[in-house]
């Protein structure tokens, strides 16, 4: 079983909703219950900000801020990982907005928040996902590109320098500056980075599909997995004749990309595709009561993964995850994500829809910027 990874501490200062809060922990689950709107899942939030990226909300960092504080945001938590205990502070100060997040780990200040990846891996479900599979590529694209950094930090660092050199080059073309020195450096740039992004995602979709088809039967659907648009026949070209192939076809679609004011072929258009194998039916054909079985069994599949590849189990965050769910499903469900031997964060309005948990998990009640024990 992988190593356990959990909180023990968690603060918040002028986070959302919450002025000044914190929360003693062990190393059970934590369940997290009150009225809609009450700050439930602000704290999911501020534990998502344990990792790299915008947390689960993807939000601004100004937005973070409670209204009213003189400064901006932080969040600390005491942390038994990978690397043995670990304080981790995280936020900004009010004229660092603009500039992101700042990062301390033990009080050192950290040269990125990729560093909180040799610590812990934080995954989450939200009810925002829920649309994942009838909603655009684009999300499909971020969804994915999560599951990947769990595995690669480096990923996100890739996907960032290629957009960079993506707008670059179209804005050399919206201008009519079709320089072939200038281009030519940009496109076997964006090809480097463009391969590498692809055979990231490739491999995740490899080893999820791997250890789903070895995985004991659960209540969940088994989703099939598989990726399209971005060198859909690349076969097992190496990574070079790939990477030619690429540059060469930004080359040749420049006039056509100027006109249409976009690149129109990379990484950036490929998209996500699912399948529910036991019904053989694409995701966005099945019921909203499958899709949302066919989310949860990916997202439990890929925990697992996390936790053998890297031999830490990461720490989940499940919001409303009780809501939709019979009883039977519910106590399946927890049991699942017990197995998978990490903390999990768990929110709802009812405490007793969590009962099955009993003693694995902390309960604590939610008002208004308050939490009961």
């Amino acid at each position: 079983m992988a190593q356990k990874t959990y909180l023990t501490r968690l603060k918040l200062t002028d986070f959302r909703n919450y002025a000044d809060v914190g929360l003693s922990l062990d190393d059970r689950h934590v369940v997290l219950t009150g009225d809609n709107g009450s700050g439930k899942t602000n704290l999911l939030e501020a534990v998502s900000f344990l990792s790299p990226g915008r947390g689960l909300r993807r939000a601004v960092l100004a937005d973070v801020t409670r209204v009213g504080a003189a400064g901006g945001f932080s969040v600390f938590a005491n942390l038994e990982g990978r690397e043995g205990e670990v304080a981790i502070g995280t936020g900004v100060e009010a004229q660092e907005e603009a500039t992101g997040r700042r990062l301390r780990l033990n009080g050192t200040p950290a040269k990125s928040v990729e560093e909180l990846t040799d610590h812990l891996n934080v995954l989450w479900l939200t009810p925002a996902m829920d649309g994942l599979f009838t909603g655009g590529s684009s999300d499909r694209r971020r969804f994915l590109d999560r599951l990947v950094l769990s595995l690669d930090p480096a990923h996100g660092r890739r996907a960032a320098d290629y957009e960079r050199a993506m707008r670059s080059r179209n804005r050399l073309l919206s201008e009519g500056r079709f320089d072939p020195a200038w281009l030519t450096g940009i496109e076997v740039q964006m090809a480097e980075l463009g391969i590498a992004m692809a055979a990231a995602r490739r491999e995740m979709l490899d080893l999820l599909t791997a250890l789903i088809a070895r995985s004991s039967e659960t209540p969940f659907p088994s989703p099939d997995l598989s990726l399209s648009g971005f060198l859909d026949e690349a076969g097992g070209k190496p990574f070079a004749e790939l990477e030619e192939d690429y540059r060469s076809i930004l080359q040749e679609s420049r006039h056509r990309d100027a006109a249409a004011g976009r690149t129109l072929v990379g990484p950036h258009r490929a998209d996500l595709l699912v399948r529910h194998r036991e019904k053989n039916m694409e995701a966005e054909r099945c019921s909203t009561g499958e899709q949302k079985a066919l989310l949860v069994g990916l997202i439990l599949a890929h925990a697992r993964l996390t936790g053998d590849m890297t031999g830490c189990a990461p720490v989940l965050l499940l919001d409303e995850i009780a809501a939709h769910l019979d009883e039977g499903r519910r106590a399946a469900l927890f049991d699942l994500v017990h197995d998978l031997g990490g903390q999990s964060f768990m929110t709802g309005t009812d405490r007793a829809m969590f009962s099955a948990l009993g003693e694995r998990a902390q309960f604590f009640t939610v008002s208004q910027g308050k939490i009961l024990g």
